[in-house]
């Protein structure tokens, strides 16, 4: 998983954890029944085996995540990495969570340990960076944005995220480089199938946001223009990156 620090970061409500629930997923056995016309019905037990387990719990623990439901997710993330001490993905997914929810030090431990496990892990050094750049360690962060980059220059989020650090450093023209770089990419991975106009809309804000401050208001208004184009009305997941642009349009109009 990637994160990104386009908005200022926001806590949501910590659940109390469920840890029986996640180890329940790691060991769930399907139950199917079987019947004939010429035989009476019958329960038949199938474990999945031990890969289909930790499928099953990685992919429960990372939609725990997507809702919130952040102490659930990485108690889920801890028993896969109990049980597979070198996968660097689950570290890297945990560390993401642990820094959703303002669990710092055990972010930036577990990033660590992605990138000692894999050092091509593109997206630990994109949520590492992340890391860096809520602390205002800029330039570790821009270092570490050039190593996502490079791994895969198609990280969209790495583009972004580089764009808004060079913005907090006042080079804008760099910032605006990043910026159009990732529309570029997002155009030529668009298709019916992979819908990039959430993600447009935060680029698109990025760049406004950087032309405003610039001093290139028309160029900052009609990027937030094409931002707000972007943003379904009904999308609230969406709602605090619309009242973001709206402020700045704001800034310029008053």
């Amino acid at each position: 998983m990637n994160g990104r620090t386009f908005l200022d970061g926001k806590q949501s409500k910590q659940r109390t954890v469920n840890v029986g629930r996640a180890n329940a997923v790691s060991r769930r056995s399907l139950k199917a029944d079987r019947s004939s016309p010429k035989k009476s019905t019958r329960s038949q037990t199938v474990w999945l085996d031990p890969v289909a387990q930790d499928r099953l719990l990685r992919q429960q623990s990372l939609t725990d995540a997507k809702q919130g439901h952040y102490l659930e997710a990485i108690a889920g993330l801890t028993i896969l990495i109990d049980r597979n001490p070198e996968n660097a993905t689950d570290y890297n997914n945990r560390g993401l969570v642990h820094f959703q929810c303002g669990h710092l030090d055990a972010a930036i431990e577990d990033y660590n340990k992605a990138i000692c496990l894999n050092s091509k892990l593109a997206s630990a050094y994109n949520n590492r960076a992340n890391y860096y750049a809520s602390q205002g360690l800029l330039i570790e962060a821009i270092t570490d944005y050039d190593r996502a980059i490079d791994l895969d220059p198609t990280n969209i989020r790495a583009w972004l995220n580089q764009g808004i650090t060079f913005r907090d450093l006042e080079l804008y023209s760099q910032a605006i480089e990043n910026f159009e770089q990732a529309l570029q990419i997002t155009q030529l991975l668009s298709s019916p199938l992979n819908d990039h106009s959430v993600l447009e809309a935060h680029l698109y804000g990025a760049r406004g946001r950087a032309h405003h401050l610039a001093g290139d208001w028309n160029f900052a208004i009609a990027d937030y223009y094409r931002a707000l184009e972007r943003i379904p009305e009904a999308d609230i997941a969406e709602k605090r990156l619309r009242m973001q642009v709206n402020r700045w349009m704001q800034e310029l109009t008053n």
